[in-house]
């Protein structure tokens, strides 16, 4: 499964980066943005058709 990770503004909460990840490293990214205080939100998205 993959994930959208939507990096938001500390003062609006407007996204202001996106990316997608895997399962795996939806851990890794929220550790990181809870060590430095960003907001973020995940939300699961389509994956691509092969």
């Amino acid at each position: 499964m993959r994930f959208e990770i939507l990096r938001l503004d500390d003062v609006d909460g407007n996204a202001v980066d996106s990316t997608v990840v895997d399962a795996a490293s939806v851990n890794r990214i929220v550790q990181q943005a809870a060590a430095i205080g960003q907001r973020i939100l995940i939300r699961p998205t389509e994956s691509a058709s092969s």
